[in-house]
């Protein structure tokens, strides 16, 4: 590891660490502060850190992984998002914005459940909090793979000899960088460091495929037809109607994501939604196609120079370490980094934040200081990444499927849940129970019978969200006519 790129790293650490100093002056004091920044997230910080904290190392590992191995095919995976985060801020950003705090200005997603459906407040705070709290442990889990594969990748050899691997070290650096801004700054250091590793990811996402194709050794973009694989630049190739429905699908899984969502009810007047939205979804087109550049033209630039890359998954680490002076490789690493640790630190502060405002609140102490309620907000964050970093102890995890497992969870749980608990007015609070819990437990059989990587008797899986989103949508539906009350008898 040549010291530029050392170097870029720390510089990376520092401005991270200190953007966590500056924020813990300036919104923790109370609990509106610490998780929602006191609702005044300008636009562009809330649209970079909604981009941010979804496009997680996933964005530049798992992704650029799958078109690296299987083509362009795999690109309608970022299309079926791109269309699912739209219609998002379309749908769910302005009246989530709203109603959570018309509804006792609510300040997680299981207290505005609650207090949108009074009837079944407790249920659906602990219900909701315990999927937020499982399924953020495995999604964070994800990004903490990605820490350590990047470690592994690059730094073998250079790190100190503890007795740890390589991997281990990279996944606890990774965690306590993150944990350290986190802790001290809440909800604005989260999103203000959002903010700067999204302008840094898209200049990365930029950057790499421009240089691989027409750089040294890439012959202006010739190398793309090199690939030995037939098909590999065709969105059809080999495509069944499974395949296509489980890519396209991933899209549902936005307007169930708690880390995503609660960016909703930051923004500082609900006429800025619109706003937020052009610049978000900007962001996002250009980040897309820029991973699925690095992908296509990763495979393209190993075919025709003869290198040997034994896991998809680090290709973007690969290219950084070949083609680029240090300190340039110092940057993108930073770059994988900011993807991976945006999104690790927004999971844990809304984990921690259920944890704190839906079970200690809630059961122990319901008269808790604001002071102490913040206090208990910094525990619960160490304690969902101490979590997480067991579940991401095998190297063998693969950044994608963790990330797919846990999307489809929270996508399937909430997703139907948020859309009709904003648009839907005969919806009821056993009807939003019966979705939150078909939901996730449609998503945790499906997985645990394997039928997300074959169906019975075929060769070809369904995405678990696609069964997940449909049974929960239809349990609200179902138990809520069910339990509707009847109208009040007319007398003469």
């Amino acid at each position: 590891m040549e010291t530029g790129t050392l170097i870029s790293l720390a510089l990376y650490f520092i401005a991270m660490i200190g953007i966590g100093l500056w924020a813990w002056k300036r919104s923790t004091e109370t609990s509106e502060g610490y998780l929602l920044a006191g609702r005044n997230l300008p636009p562009a910080v809330a649209a970079l850190s909604a981009g941010a904290s979804d496009m997680s190392g996933w964005l530049l590992l798992g992704l650029p992984g799958a078109l690296y191995a299987a083509g362009l095919v795999e690109a309608w995976i970022g299309i079926g998002l791109f269309v699912g985060a739209l219609v998002n801020w379309i749908v769910v950003a302005p009246r989530l914005r709203k109603q959570t705090e018309d509804y006792g200005n609510a300040l997680t997603i299981p207290e505005f459940l609650a207090n949108r459906f009074p009837d079944k407040a407790v249920a659906l705070r602990v219900v909701s909090a315990l999927i937020v709290v499982v399924f953020f442990a495995v999604y964070t889990a994800a990004g903490l793979v990605g820490g350590g594969l990047l470690f592994e990748t690059s730094f073998a050899g250079i790190l100190p000899d503890t007795g740890m691997s390589d991997y281990m070290m990279g996944i606890w650096i990774t965690a306590l960088v993150v944990l350290a801004y986190t802790m001290v700054g809440g909800f604005l250091a989260v999103s203000l460091t959002d903010f700067v590793q999204g302008c840094i990811m898209v200049v990365a996402l930029v950057l790499m495929p421009l240089v691989v194709m027409f750089g040294a050794g890439g012959e202006g973009g010739g190398s793309l037809t090199d690939v030995p694989v037939e098909g590999f630049l065709s969105l059809t190739q080999g495509l069944t109607l499974l395949g296509f429905i489980s890519a396209v699908t991933w899209g549902l899984g936005y307007f169930g994501q708690p880390h995503i969502i609660v960016r909703f009810m930051a923004i500082d007047t609900v006429e800025k939604v619109k706003t937020a939205r052009n610049i978000g979804m900007s962001w996002m087109g250009v980040a897309l196609l820029g991973s699925i550049g690095i992908g296509i033209a990763g495979r393209a630039y190993v075919e025709r120079n003869g290198l040997v890359v034994e896991n998809p998954e680090t290709i973007f680490i690969v290219l950084a370490n070949l083609l680029f002076h240090p300190l340039i490789t110092g940057f993108l690493l930073a770059a994988l980094l900011a993807a991976i640790m945006s999104t690790i630190s927004s999971q844990l502060l809304v984990a921690s934040s259920s944890l704190t405002e839906d079970f200690y609140k809630l059961f122990f102490r319901k008269q808790a200081s604001e002071r102490e309620s913040v206090n208990v907000g910094r525990v619960c964050v160490a304690l969902v990444a101490l979590a997480a970093i067991w579940v991401s102890s095998d190297p063998e995890s693969q950044v994608l499927g963790l990330v797919s497992n846990a999307w489809a969870g929270f996508g399937a749980a909430f997703g139907p849940l948020i859309i009709l608990s904003l648009t839907w007015k005969k919806m009821t609070g056993a009807g939003a129970v019966a979705g939150l819990v078909t939901g996730a437990a449609t998503v945790a059989a499906w997985i645990a019978l394997g039928w997300n990587g074959a169906l019975p008797g075929m060769d070809a899986g369904l995405y678990e969200i696609v069964p997940g989103f449909i049974a929960a949508w239809l349990a609200i539906v179902v138990v809520s006519k069910a339990t509707a009350k009847a109208p009040a008898a007319q007398t003469a």
